[in-house]
This record gives structure tokens, sequence and C-alpha cells, in this order.
């Protein structure tokens, strides 16, 4: 089936594929894995609608790591120039211009409104109740990205999601792997798109056909356990008539090499701090005659870690403060499929993201490789992470130790958990995945907290500049510590 419609970026195969089976479909998933495009689909899927007069406006639903992207980035890149379309990004305590723009999504227009807000707002009165008026305003297309946040049917987020879809006209689901725990997991995405998508009214009647359910008894207590799964292939056989799936390694024509970032919030607790040495490090920075690089990049570093997690005193004791990055880490693991490497600046991250994975996948899965790392154990755990058939799936290292000399090609995903400003390292830390012998398309994910050090690092980064020059001259290092 032929599209009429004028891209704005010409489309990958795959992506076309996914638009030519979708676009007219009233509900649909797109189960497409992190870096093959499914932002550029649906944003494609909405303008085509658009164009066709059936929606006026669409609701893109995503994880707070996720949501200003679609702002930023994907909308403005994907959308095409003859779409004229207004978008106001959801937040409970809108400054001025915020509230302007969602008082503005109301007004009678022929513009594409598109209202882009996190999914943790579903938990409260407040953003359901906007976006309940907003729906019934308007001829809406509603789509979440990364569904397995709604994964949960008894989440409160997930009851009030499946609720308000019912008064949309179309719908959406986007996610690299809808099962990150179970099939049943499946249940409440499908149930968001409809709920007799499946051909069950309830997640316990779709239990009942494709889990193997026991009671159990504890004390005079008794439970229903699942102790395993059964019909999966009529499962599956139900998801293609409604879904689109992709890996990375079969879109022939991606590039080998594929950038994304995730954003961080910082939480009170951690801009108050952050706030505080930034004062403090300009205050001593001008106290003196003359600014050296190392007096700049060490307020940079200290800064920096309070973006991570943590504060180092003159003692050397290092700090906790309360922050969202591990979190985060964990979401990007339940979207993604395949061996990863974590790359993490400070020693006091890598220990604590060991600790967190070991709890959350066990301890065969992940592996540490740093300065503290045995040199008699390190070529084992190479061994052990570039074999296919190896459990252990997660390799924490920095760019200091693991950056230079080894082979990891077997990585399809490498995470740069805390980053580290020097050029020559982040490249050469790139390269132990993407060399001859990778098979797989490579993704690159940073984590960056928005308007911080962090932000300019990575920037720095990707645009291959030197940050100990670009600190220098004109108090270029103003811009980077206030």
């Amino acid at each position: 089936m032929e599209i009429n419609y004028k891209f704005k970026t010409k489309p990958y195969a795959h992506q076309l594929q996914a638009l030519k089976k979708s676009w007219k479909k009233h509900e649909y998933a797109y189960f497409m894995e992190m870096g093959t495009g499914k932002s550029k689909v649906l944003i494609d899927n909405i303008a085509i609608l658009y164009n066709k007069g059936v929606i006026n406006s669409a609701i893109i639903i995503a994880p707070k790591g996720v949501y200003r992207n679609w702002l930023e980035k994907e909308i403005p890149a994907h959308m095409p120039d003859h779409v004229e379309y207004k978008t106001a990004i959801w937040n409970p305590a809108p400054n001025k211009k915020q509230k302007k723009n969602l008082v503005e999504l109301f007004d009678p227009c022929y513009e594409l409104k598109i209202l882009i807000i996190n999914v943790e707002a579903f938990s409260t009165k407040k953003g359901v109740a906007y976006v309940d008026k907003f729906i019934m305003g308007n001829l809406c297309l509603m789509a979440v990205d990364e569904s397995t946040t709604i994964k949960n049917p008894k989440a409160q987020r997930t009851k009030n999601l499946i609720k308000l879809a019912v008064n949309t006209k179309y719908r959406r689901i986007l996610t690299g792997f809808p099962v990150t725990r179970s099939p049943l997991d499946l249940y409440s995405q499908c149930a968001f798109l409809n709920t007799h998508l499946l051909g069950y009214g309830s997640f316990y009647s779709f239990q009942n056909r494709y889990a193997q359910v026991m009671n159990r008894k504890l004390g005079t207590h008794s439970f229903r356990q699942v102790v395993g799964y059964q019909n999966l292939e009529e499962l599956t056989s139900s998801l293609d008539s409604f879904s689109y799936r992709v890996l990375k390694k079969e879109c022939l024509d991606l590039p080998d090499k594929i950038y994304t970032t995730r954003e961080v919030e910082l939480t009170p607790e951690q801009k108050k701090v952050y706030k505080d040495i930034a004062k403090y490090a300009i205050a001593e920075l001008e106290s003196n005659e003359t600014v050296s690089v190392t007096s700049i990049l060490t307020q940079i570093l200290r800064l920096h870690q309070v973006v991570c997690g943590f504060v180092k005193h003159d003692q050397g004791e290092e700090v906790e403060i309360k922050n969202n990055r591990l979190d985060e880490l964990i979401n990007i693991l339940q979207e993604t499929q395949g061996k990863t490497i974590i790359w993490a600046n400070y020693q006091y991250d890598i220990k604590r993201i060991l600790k967190t994975l070991q709890e959350f996948t066990g301890t065969d899965s992940v592996a540490t490789y740093y300065g503290e790392t045995p040199d008699e154990e390190r070529q084992e755990i190479i061994r052990r992470f570039q074999d296919p058939n190896s459990q252990l799936q997660y390799l924490i290292s920095n760019v200091q130790t693991g950056g230079y000399g080894i082979t990891l090609t077997e990585a399809k995903n490498v995470i740069y958990y805390s980053n580290n400003y020097d050029l020559e390292k982040r490249l050469q830390s790139e390269d132990r995945a993407h060399r001859i012998g990778q098979s797989n398309k490579v993704t690159y994910i940073d984590l960056v907290a928005k308007g911080t050090v962090d932000e300019k690092i990575v920037k720095a980064l990707r645009s291959k500049l030197n940050l100990a020059q670009e600190v220098l001259g004109d108090e270029k290092w103003k811009d980077w510590i206030k």
C-alpha cells in the first residue's frame, strides 16, 4: 500500500514497512528495538492522520527520562514542514511560558495540537484531569512510549490510562521489548490499545489462559503462584495482527553506530547541593589572579559528582545524595536486550551499579573491570563477556582501565552512566564495541542531567571538542559552572 505523504526525513526500509502496516489502524504496537527509530514512525503516523483530517491532536506519554526528548529533538526533526503544529509539555507546577502553552492547547485552531506528558503524571489527579479534558475536546491519537511502564495492571497510572484511552480515536504503544519479566507483561499494554484486543476482558482470564498457576499455602494463608507459561505460540500469533516487530540486526540500512540520550532529573537535594557548590566554585576561581585548566576542571569534576549522586569531602569520604540515576539505568536495561557495556567515571559509581545489578539480575550476569579488578581475573572476564553463551550480560568499567586494548564486540549496547571529559578516552571506549569483528549495530546511550555540567560534557564529546581547551579564554569557564 502506497502512502501519499511527503516525509521530512527519509525513512529506512523497516520504518516505511511499519508505517504502511499501521498508519490507518485504530490500535497498533511498535515493538521496535532501541535504535531502530520508532519515534519517527509515530510522528509520521500522526502527521498522516492529521493530513487525512481524522485527528486534530496527539498525546505522547513517556517516562521522565525520555519525554522532553520528544519536544526538543524528535518532533522538530521529523514532523513535516507543511504540518502546522503546536506543542506543550506537561508540568504540574508550570512556569509562565509553560502555563500559557498548556492553556493554548485548548484554543480552537487548525493546527495539530500535541501534548507531551510523563507517564508518572497519570498517578496524579491533576494530570489525569488535564488529559481527560484535552481528550474530550479533540479527535485524538494517544501513544505510550516505553509501554512497559504500564505493564502492571494493578498500578493506578495503568488503570487511569486504560480508562482515558477509551475516548481516543487512535492508540499506539512503543517499546523495544514488551516482555521484561513475564509474558503477562503484555496484558495491560494491549489493554491500553483495546481492552478486548487479545480476547480477554480481565487480567485474570488472560493469566489463566497463558500462565500455569498453582495454589500455595503459607501457614494459614493461601495464594496463587505462577509456576510456568503455556499457549505462547497462540499469544504470539494474536500479537501479529496489530504489531510490528524489528531488531537492529534485521535493519541492514541502519548506521553501525546509533546515539541517543536519556535525561535524568535531579532530585531537590541534588539541586540544592549543586547550586551551593557552583556558587562556591565561582567565588573560589574569581579570587585567583590566574585561573588554570586544572583548577577549572577540578570544580567541574565536583559538580559532575553531584549530578552522579554523591559528594566527595576533602578528607576523601564519599557521601551519597538521593538521585534518580540508578533508576534510569534500570529502566534502560529493561528496554534493551543483549550484552551491554556500562561506562562509569567514578569507582563510587561502579560499586553502586554492581550492587544494584547483582540484586536486579543476579551475580552471574554482571562483572566489573576497573582498577580494583585483580589482574589474574581480567582476561577471564573479557572471555566470558565475549562468549555469546555465557550468562555474563553486563560489564561495568571505567574508560581509564577498560577503554584501551580490549575487544568487547559482543556488546549491542553501550551506556555512559557517567562520562569522562577526555575526548580521546571517549573515542577509545566507543571503539571497544565497534571494531573489526562486530556484527551488531551498536547503540550508545548517554545519561544526562539537563542544565548541568553533565549536559555540557556530553555535548562537547559528541561534537568532538577537547574540554580543556573549551573552558579557557574569555572566562568561558563561567558558562560551564554557573
